[in-house]
């Protein structure tokens, strides 16, 4: 039942990126036009941001279907799932690039901003803001269990963000004729931006540098299994995290008691933390000089 429920799912999550991806497809070309045609740089901040949604969004269905259908082998025994910690690498780099383009070229214009209508911005910006806020909707629920899904997740809001900005900037555009509306608003959407990017990094960095996940205290669960009958020395103690959702754990435990109840007891300890995917041996006591858990 388990399965069936992983499987639906996954299916599910695949089907809304798919939309998504379709949805977020069609807008990027009405954006892109538009904003070559009335020179809007604001405009174009929000297709760069449209176009790293769309590569975000292929790069993590393709990472979602390689973890599930990819199979492992002698060389990668855990399969594809890491490929959705490198989509977020990889998307976090695309957002750092296109704000970094956008600055450059938001300074290139201080001084000579070029004349930008603002009507054609109100529209295109109204319809952008429907389309990612469906797009956010869509993918909202599975943003948390996936990191190819987050990067995505993260892209689109950071272009709702944009879509707000350059509606005000069209609004402003059209009531006041200031000319650096447009530029203002191409570097609030590039600052936005940056810090998001980071945060993204760091998440999937985490992961391929096998860090602890952050919400396991590694010292709490070295002293729960110390504490379990039995046993006298933890070592070898290992927690990382695959992807996000599945946090992996190994430990070496040196008992004077029957291996086999120890063991069953250790798992416990590591269910309860939401540790199941856990390799665990038990040693007998005479194996192991130094004892570790006395101090407990």
């Amino acid at each position: 039942m388990g399965a069936g429920h992983d499987h639906s799912h996954g299916d599910a999550r695949v089907s809304r990126m798919i939309i998504a991806a379709a949805i977020l497809t069609a807008f990027f070309v009405i954006e892109l036009v538009t904003a070559l045609l009335i020179n809007s740089i604001a405009l174009l901040a929000d297709a760069g941001h449209m176009l790293t949604d769309l590569v975000a969004m292929f790069m993590g269905l393709t990472a979602v279907l390689l973890a599930r259908h990819g199979k492992a082998s002698p060389a990668r025994t855990y399969g594809w799932h890491r490929a959705e910690v490198f989509t977020a690498v990889t998307n976090a780099a695309l957002l750092l690039g296109v704000a970094a383009f956008i600055l450059y070229e938001a300074i290139e214009r201080i001084g000579d901003a070029p004349e930008v209508p603002g009507m054609p911005m109100i529209l295109v910006a109204s319809a952008g803001l429907v389309a990612n806020l469906v797009v956010v909707l869509l993918l909202r629920s599975h943003s948390e269990t996936s990191l190819a899904v987050k990067g995505a997740y993260m892209e689109v809001m950071a272009d709702t963000v944009g879509s707000i900005g350059v509606l005000i900037a069209g609004v402003v555009t059209v009531t006041t004729s200031w000319p650096y509306a447009d530029i203002v608003v191409a570097v609030f959407v590039a600052l936005w931006v940056l810090p998001r990017a980071f945060s993204l990094a760091r998440a999937a960095l985490r992961i391929l540098s096998e860090s602890s996940p952050a919400h396991i205290d590694v010292e709490e669960l070295h002293s729960a299994l110390c504490a379990v009958e039995g046993v006298t020395d933890v070592h070898d103690l290992h927690v990382w995290t695959l992807v996000p959702g599945k946090d992996m754990v190994t430990a070496h435990l040196t008992s004077n008691r029957d291996s086999a109840q120890v063991l069953d007891d250790a798992r416990a300890v590591l269910t309860a933390r939401g540790l199941d995917h856990s390799t665990v041996q038990v040693e007998p006591a005479e194996s192991s000089g130094d004892c570790n858990c006395e101090a407990e």
